[in-house]
């Protein structure tokens, strides 16, 4: 078979130094795991035994799940955290057993605004059944946005003033700074879904009328600061990535013109992986089907200088099809989640099929294919 370019090393760029190398080009995208059952947002042995297993299955960067960067931005509250020192701690063995088994460790931080405070769907938690906003009863608190919208379907949110949006921006610079005493080689903003960063950025939730609402400028103002203040405190030998929604599908909402435009400015403060996503405030109403979010990600690779890596998401489940995205050059990478869930030896499979070599820990050699 003719080399497979998807099992080819990438490095990503840093502000400084030698940057990441990735040992191929398939990435393990975060995926929310609910599971942090003491609700202090302390990651567990399952966080360790999952993300493990996806480093043993040969992914080359391994990212951690959506970890809120305030306790108040958590989805549910059994999602992880980085707001104190004992959630860092806690992440130190797991970056450190990626890193051992050959994947770069990666966390995507976040903040859920108004769609915070929500229960989870696992089937076995006494709150099983029950969806929509916590309630008051089960603990449920105040979330915050850009401005109100019913979008969400959730509880109302309140409008953040321009004191709460700085003292924000400082939770991200925080979050960073443990993430980095974490261990962990990248960090990615998440500022898709409809999560806090993606309200700022759509004028489908911002009617925001201050400096931080109205004109693309302003939209994009949170992001903006929320990555200067990132970037100054993230060490510049350590990449810096951003998921993005590329579109959210509606008329007069955040569009891909947008997300080249603002990438764009963003490789300018150093971010250099760039993952397309889309979606996520209020009815889906894009398209679907395999790799339907490809576009995207061609669309900012083309915008952005050779040495970013952009990578596609979204019904990403063959291998050819995935050698198919990085060898046109549509993408740099493609992030494999959900069907990682159900083989957490996908990409080693994969390596297999497009005769590349396969990247098995020892210890499981003998069940090679």
């Amino acid at each position: 078979m003719p080399h497979s370019k998807l099992f080819t090393e990438f490095t990503v760029p840093a502000r400084s130094g030698a940057g990441l190398k990735l040992r191929n080009r398939v990435v393990l995208p975060p995926m929310c795991q609910y599971s942090v059952e003491k609700r202090d947002g302390v990651p567990t042995t399952w966080h360790l035994a999952h993300l493990g297993s996806m480093a043993h299955g040969g992914y080359s960067l391994v990212i951690a799940e959506a970890t809120a960067v305030a306790a108040e931005g958590r989805i549910s509250d059994r999602d992880t955290g980085l707001w104190n020192d004992e959630q860092a701690e806690a992440w130190k063995p797991i970056a450190q057993y990626i890193r051992a088994h050959g994947a770069a460790a990666g966390v995507q931080l976040a903040h859920a605004g108004a769609k915070a405070s929500t229960y989870g769907w696992l089937k076995d938690l006494e709150d099983a059944g029950k969806s929509g906003s916590i309630s008051a009863d089960d603990g449920g608190w105040e979330t915050f946005t850009s401005s109100p919208s019913e979008l969400y379907g959730l509880k109302p949110a309140t409008a953040m003033s321009v004191e709460q949006i700085q003292a924000s921006v400082q939770d991200w610079a925080d979050a960073a700074k443990r993430a980095d005493a974490a261990g962990f080689d990248l960090i990615q903003i998440h500022a898709a879904h409809g999560y806090l960063v993606h309200q700022f950025l759509s004028p489908l939730t911002n009617k925001r009328t201050d400096e931080y609402g109205g004109s693309f400028e302003n939209r994009t103002r949170y992001l903006r600061e929320v990555i200067e203040a990132v970037a100054a405190v993230w060490p510049e030998n350590k990449a810096l990535g951003i998921r993005f929604s590329g579109e959210d599908w509606v008329d007069d909402g955040w569009s891909i013109a947008d997300t080249v435009r603002i990438a764009k400015e963003l490789y300018g403060y150093g971010v250099r992986h760039f993952d397309l996503s889309s979606a996520g405030i209020g009815k889906f109403n894009g398209p679907s089907g395999p790799g339907y979010q490809v576009p995207l990600a061609q669309a900012v690779k083309e915008a952005l200088p050779q040495d970013a890596f952009v990578t596609a998401v979204g019904v990403i489940t063959e291998p050819m099809q995935a050698e198919q995205i990085v060898v046109t050059g549509q993408a740099d990478g493609v992030c494999v989640g959900r069907a990682a869930l159900g083989d957490p030896q996908w990409a080693n499979r994969s390596a297999q099929e497009l005769g590349a070599p396969m990247a098995f820990p020892a210890q499981y050699w003998r069940g090679r294919w």
